[in-house]
């Protein structure tokens, strides 16, 4: 089934012409003519960047979502394809609303008529692993109703199996194969593609998210009806909300564009360093605004965690970034067992230095973020620093925010905006409100610990009495074993002594 997949993937990459993309380089540009004469037949007549979508999209859900990464990257991708893969968000083909019915009713065991006071057939939103209906429950709130594709883990399995077969490939054939841990990668993406399909635990992730940000006047996440869950359906409240996308009508909105792309930002950091729970699946399609400028969130998929080592790893080497320190980005990498321990922090300064230091103080619009991931890979190859497979949807996750940034305020500065808060967290971490903070914390062991403090201690004491005295006994008996065998050793010394004696005389 490999193999066959494989040969699929040939066949849709030469049918739609996306060779020119493979054999764009001077080295290899001469071998599009010989292939342009065998394949002949071929309609190639459409733009590039459209036959690159219709080829991702019935390649199915794995490219789609690569292809939906690379449309928030307008710094790294030609406009034209940007564009087009913008598609690919939420303009996925639907499945047949008949499909989509038959569904429900499995799920319900029940008529659509019976679950919903009305349900619209046509889907307003389409993705690589679902879709979404608008419907009311028969109490009148409106809702949206999101349906897993039907058959689309036999999809994932053969494409992930072949992911797997890459990996291998890559550790086996590349020099820097082992040192990216390919497999550990597709392992990782294995396990939150697997999550994606279990719709009941997307409703638990956002219902989670929801809750971290109960408080806060900057992201809104709907709510989920349990009731009308189960793993292949989620009923949520319906949002109502202008696509990030559509800047036109933010502006019309009289939204504020450049306070958008700060609260963009301010949002991801919290996420990730306050909660250490986070969205993983950040493009367009999956993000609204409010009337009032609120962000709202959508498809919970994929969400991202990350423990208090990785969190406090992270936020000093982002600090350490923000006030150029870059010898301790080097001590932090050293620390953290990211590059090996024998690694020199000077020449590791040196080389951090020379990527990061051209693109400060620089609007999004000036930095160059390709040029930037080439150096800083080339640095990483240098010295041995390994990939870490824990990070790699936060490293997905900051590519979409740096993408949307782009869009919404090319003059934004990621620095600036992003420095303060970093700050104002790690004080809270590390200074005296951390501290209070995790005395709060611990205040509940505390009350329950403090009142059983004097007769523990008295056990301890006890215990320790005791040992004590049956240490010494244990010593007096031993070396009392140990007299009566010196004795017992005499004595038979002494008869034999004697015995001897008597007849040797």
């Amino acid at each position: 089934m490999r193999f066959f997949r494989l040969v699929k993937i040939f066949y849709v990459v030469l049918h739609f012409g996306l060779d020119e993309f493979l054999l764009a380089h001077a080295r290899t540009r001469w071998l599009q003519t010989p292939l342009n004469f065998l394949l002949f037949a071929r309609n190639i007549s459409a733009p590039r960047s459209v036959r690159l979508r219709l080829a991702l999209e019935i390649l199915g859900p794995i490219f789609v979502k690569f292809g939906q990464m690379l449309s928030t990257r307008r710094d790294l991708i030609p406009t034209d394809i940007a564009n087009e893969l913008a598609k690919l968000q939420d303009q996925v083909p639907p499945f047949s609303s008949e499909l989509a019915i038959a569904e429900l009713e499995t799920t319900y065991k029940k008529k659509l008529a019976d679950v919903f006071c009305s349900f619209d057939e046509i889907p307003i939103a389409s993705a690589s692993v679902a879709q979404v209906h608008f419907a009311v429950l028969p109490d009148g709130r409106e809702v949206a109703v999101k349906i897993l594709r039907p058959g689309i883990l036999h999809v994932i399995e053969h494409d992930l199996a072949l992911l797997e077969v890459c990996a291998n490939l890559i550790e086996w054939l590349w020099t820097d194969g082992k040192r990216l841990k390919p497999k550990l990668v597709v392992a990782e993406f294995e396990k939150y593609l697997h999550d994606e399909l279990d719709l009941m635990r997307e409703a638990a992730c956002a219902s989670q998210l929801k809750r971290n940000f109960a408080t806060s006047n900057l992201l809104l996440v709907p709510e989920m009806y349990w009731d009308w869950c189960d793993s292949n359906v989620i009923v949520m409240e319906r949002m109502h909300g202008i696509p990030i996308s559509q800047l036109d009508a933010l502006k019309a909105a009289n939204i504020n564009i450049s306070k958008l792309a700060s609260d963009g930002v301010q949002i991801f950091y919290m996420q990730v360093f306050r909660d250490g729970f986070f969205h993983a699946d950040m493009h367009p399609g999956n993000i609204q605004i409010a009337a009032d400028g609120r962000y709202i969130a959508l498809d919970f998929g994929i969400m991202g965690s990350l423990n208090d080592t990785d969190k406090n790893y992270l936020a000093q080497n982002f600090i350490a970034f923000f006030n150029r320190d870059y010898k301790r980005v080097a001590e932090v990498h050293i620390e953290s067992g990211w590059v090996p321990a024998h690694t020199r922090v000077d020449e590791l300064e040196s080389a951090i230095r020379a990527v990061c230091e051209p693109i400060f103080d620089r609007p999004l619009r000036e930095v160059s973020f390709g040029r930037v991931l080439l150096r800083l890979f080339q640095t990483s190859r240098r010295f041995g620093v390994e990939i870490q497979p824990q990070l790699v949807l936060l490293q997905k996750t900051l590519l979409n925010i740096e993408g949307l940034g782009l869009q919404l305020d090319p003059e934004l500065d990621l620095w600036k905006t992003a420095k303060p808060w970093l700050e104002r967290w790690m004080n809270e971490q590390v200074g005296w409100r951390g501290l209070i903070k995790s005395l709060k914390a611990e205040a509940p062991h505390f009350a329950t610990l403090l009142p059983q403090l004097p007769r523990l201690l008295n056990q301890r004491l006890n215990e320790n009495s005791f040992a004590k005295y049956e240490s010494i006994l244990f010593e007096i008996a031993s070396q009392q074993r140990k007299r009566n065998i010196w004795l017992m050793v005499i004595a038979w010394s002494v008869a034999v002594s004697a015995i001897w004696f008597v007849l040797n005389f």
